[in-house]
């Protein structure tokens, strides 16, 4: 690989200064950038003015800084409007649906709630709720909990400040405790700690479901994938159901540009 870069060089040091911008927070200063990448400081001066001039990239003079501009929030509209997150993701859970004989579903996350992409049923399973389209509250759906696990926690408080931010949907789901971003928070540990994320009963009664993140080349949670099945499954099956949902997660992670 680091043969192939060098041989366009310029190219390669614009794709890393865009990369390295988009993991950012926000605007940063040029020598900052100069820094992190490793590359000469003329350099970075002369790529940033060419991404200026393109609209890739924005200048803010008073802050000397340097943020994406609106040539790349294009190309991420032109990441969304070509789906590829449902091309890559519908064979996979297709296959993941073959091999364990239960419902799965491919969703992301927009706002406080999960949107469907992929919804495959299993051979003499009951339809679900969760469809193309429908969008449920994150924080009851096993592919939401996935997804808000890999938030960093500035975001999570942002999504839910307040008691208001948690509708519910089937009420006592786990013995009346109400939600609150205490509670979100011990789940979500959870989660973190088991690899995956469940819930029982919260979205449909009698009905569980499994989750885990596709996370992004910058461990950002861009979709999550997951399987429903009856609450009264075998532990066993449960267990070979989780390691399936966490393989095919793995799988469109590395597919989306993902580090191993």
């Amino acid at each position: 690989m680091p043969g192939e870069r060098s041989k366009v060089p310029a190219a390669d040091q614009t794709l890393q200064i865009l990369a390295h911008l988009a993991a950012q927070r926000g605007p940063v200063p040029a020598a900052t950038i100069a820094t992190a990448l490793g590359l000469p400081r003329s350099s970075v001066y002369h790529l940033l003015a060419v991404l200026q001039e393109r609209g890739f990239v924005v200048h803010l003079p008073e802050e000397r800084r340097y943020g994406l501009g609106v040539a790349a929030f294009e190309l991420s509209s032109g990441f969304s409007r070509q789906q590829p997150l449902t091309r890559l993701g519908r064979p996979l859970v297709a296959a993941l649906v073959d091999r364990v004989g239960e419902s799965g579903h491919l969703a992301v996350l927009h706002g406080r709630d999960v949107l469907y992409l992929v919804e495959e049923r299993a051979p003499r399973r009951p339809s679900l709720v969760t469809d193309v389209g429908v969008r449920l509250p994150a924080h009851l759906t096993a592919t939401g909990r996935a997804m808000l696990a890999a938030l960093p926690p500035a975001q999570l408080r942002a999504l839910y400040p307040d008691t208001p931010a948690f509708p519910e949907r089937t009420g006592g789901d786990d013995g009346g405790e109400p939600w609150s971003y205490g509670r979100l928070k011990r789940l979500l540990q959870q989660v973190r700690a088991d690899g995956r994320a469940s819930e029982h009963g919260e979205v449909t009664p009698g009905l569980a479901s499994i989750g885990a993140a596709v996370l992004d080349h910058v461990g950002w949670p861009a979709a999550a994938i997951a399987v429903t099945f009856p609450e009264d499954t075998a532990r066993g099956a449960v267990d070979t159901i989780a390691d399936e949902v966490r393989e095919a997660a793995a799988t469109l992670s590395r597919r989306i540009g993902a580090h191993a």
